[in-house]
């Protein structure tokens, strides 16, 4: 699979990104840990040597099944994971990256991300700047070999950006959910940041797999989901049957076509989960789908269909 530059830095990443927030199992249903570490293996074994994961996911254990599927090639794969703003005092984001250190059994993080600006999910406001300098003594004493953001806004990430290096956005990023670009990705075209797309299937809408009358057993974070929710989801059921047709057209699935079309999106990657092998190897795949700027066009006009209607609040769920 080819590889791009992360941002500014020297470090080289896969357009696919496998991510692990199922792995932590918190907010999933079914996840089974033998299957998911198998999936990791797949994703690997297929061309994908960037994983992204976080402290959060199950309370650190996505990190640790992450270093069980992938610790004996950890010198051919790139680790992200991230900090929760619950961890974003000085002295916190230094004991959190020891953390995840210690369950990644890693000596470096290739990249470590700032989670969710402060305030978030109730947690302490604490100064950016003094969480900038922590990520920044973490770079500069080797533990990390790069910084970024997740779920900033434009005016955010400017901010971050003027206490240190950062190198990338992680934004919730799909056809059916695209705030994104009205908010920070110019500004990250702008500066040369990559954009890490998670949910960059809508959380398996985009797959087809859910019919009109679909419901989420109890304990599934996608029933919280918007896209799954009021007038949206027809909409969504209405744009996937134009995206049918086009999907035929190159004999790929539906989820690969989404994949395709996010990742021909300027400086973009996409960061999509499995829960088996064999969900891994298919994803792999839509790297090596060409899409023609007319269908980009067509693909990008549907998806309006479905985010037009849609609000201006970039998260993606209505947590409690």
């Amino acid at each position: 699979m080819q590889t791009i530059p992360l941002g500014n830095t020297d470090i080289v990443i896969t357009p696919l990104i496998f991510g692990t927030w199922q792995a932590g199992k918190r907010g999933w249903v079914g996840v089974e840990d033998e299957a998911v570490v198998q999936a990791m293996r797949s994703a690997f074994d297929a061309g994908i040597t960037t994983f992204d994961t976080a402290e959060i996911y199950g309370d650190g254990y996505s990190e640790t099944l992450v270093a069980r599927a992938l610790a004996n090639v950890r010198d051919r794969i790139v680790l992200m994971t991230k900090v929760f703003p619950t961890h974003l005092k000085a002295a916190q984001v230094i004991e959190a990256c020891e953390g995840s250190l210690r369950r990644l059994q890693t000596e470096v993080i290739d990249l470590y991300q700032i989670h969710w600006p402060a305030g978030a999910f109730n947690s302490d406001i604490v100064p950016l700047a003094e969480t900038m300098e922590a990520m920044v003594t973490l770079k500069d004493e080797g533990k990390i070999r790069a910084i970024g953001v997740s779920n900033f806004s434009r005016a955010q990430l400017a901010e971050a950006m003027e206490y240190g290096p950062v190198e990338s956005l992680q934004p919730p990023y799909s056809l059916f959910w695209r705030q994104v670009e009205q908010d920070a990705k110019p500004l990250c075209e702008e500066r040369n940041l990559t954009v890490l797309a998670y949910s960059s299937l809508a959380q398996g809408l985009l797959t087809g797999k859910f019919g009109p009358d679909h419901r989420f057993p109890e304990g599934d974070v996608r029933g919280s989901n918007k896209l799954f929710q009021g007038e949206t989801y027809p909409r969504a059921q209405a744009a996937l049957a134009q995206l049918r047709p086009i999907a035929a057209k190159y004999d790929t699935s539906l989820g690969n076509l989404a994949l395709a079309w996010l990742i021909a999106q300027p400086q973009t990657c996409a960061i999509v989960g499995a829960r088996n092998g064999e969900q891994a190897m298919e994803n792999a795949q839509a790297a090596t789908l060409n899409l023609s700027p007319e269908d980009i066009a067509a693909i990008d006009a549907i998806g309006r269909g479905v985010t037009d209607g849609l609000d201006s609040d970039p998260v993606m769920w209505r947590f409690d």
